[in-house]
């Protein structure tokens, strides 16, 4: 880790939160969820007004985590000055607990494109991916996390499987891993991928949050099946066995519920973090078991 770089990990703790969304700021406020931490798009904070006035009083009641969606750690031409100097200015006044970004590109020419779009998994591109998370770390002076992505197609001439392109990002630029667990899913479902091998692929010790989240599925016209990680919808049982396989393999982590579209009543997200929070209260007392024998 680079000189300077502060870990803040710790200002999350390892318990499950949900992610915060407008329709739910006057809730929150009102109603004080029994949720250990929220997480906010940072992007979506940048324009001041309201929105900002109900982050600042949330954050004087729970944690809070931000994460990002437009930096673009996998765009060749760098990142955006400007962005990055405004993701700065809401940490310094927010003080999250956690920082993170995607591995992916979302920007061209200068123009955002609406949406995280994937990387082939080279050595190029890791040299890209390192050498921006550097300078973004160096820039906020600070450690942040990198989600590994969902994918629904591949690059023929992709040298790295994608578990082993997240460690190297991780031990070369001393960043930690957000373990998305729905996202695992997703892409090893579509690319026929064992989600158990990803997970031993990933180094313990770099996890520092995982996501969890629904996902919608399609039928193409050529009979196969696709799955696309639209936030829409309840946690499905196979991730969360899959979050189990993950929690025994790192450990209790920061765990957030996340949920964008077709967004739900407050009580149902509190009720999927209760669910996450059961998961890892067991995962805590098997460590506990562990420690003792």
């Amino acid at each position: 880790m680079s000189s300077g770089i502060v870990s803040r990990g710790s200002l999350i703790p390892a318990k499950a939160g949900i992610g915060l969304r407008f329709q739910h700021h006057q809730a929150v406020i009102d109603r004080k969820p029994d949720v250990a931490w929220m997480e906010v798009h940072t992007e979506n904070y940048m324009g001041g007004g309201t929105s900002l006035r109900y982050l600042d009083a949330i954050r004087r009641e729970v944690p809070i985590s931000l994460h990002g969606v437009g930096l673009s750690l996998g765009s060749a031409e760098g990142l955006d000055p400007a962005h990055l100097a405004r993701i700065k200015a809401i940490a310094e006044r927010i003080e999250p607990g956690l920082m993170s970004e995607h591995i992916a590109w979302s920007v061209i020419d200068g123009n955002y494109l609406a949406d995280l779009l994937p990387l082939p998994m080279t050595e190029e591109a890791l040299d890209v991916v390192c050498r921006h998370v550097d300078q973004v770390q160096s820039f906020l002076s600070r450690r942040i996390l990198v989600e590994n992505p969902s994918t629904y197609i591949t690059f023929r001439h992709s040298t790295i499987p994608e578990w082993e392109f997240m460690a190297a990002v991780a031990a070369r630029t001393g960043c930690g891993i957000l373990c998305d667990v729905n996202n695992i899913y997703v892409s090893c479902q579509n690319h026929g991928w064992n989600p158990l091998s990803y997970l031993a692929g990933l180094p313990p010790a770099a996890i520092g949050e995982i996501h969890l989240a629904g996902h919608a599925v399609r039928q193409l016209a050529d009979g196969r099946t696709l799955r696309i990680d639209d936030h829409g919808s309840s946690v499905i049982p196979e991730v969360w066995a899959l979050y189990r396989e993950a929690l025994t393999r790192f450990g209790p982590v920061p765990t957030l519920i996340e949920w964008d579209n077709n967004v739900p009543p407050l009580e149902t997200l509190v009720g999927e973090a209760q669910r996450a929070a059961d998961f890892i209260a067991v995962a805590e007392r098997e460590a506990g078991h562990a420690d003792a024998a």
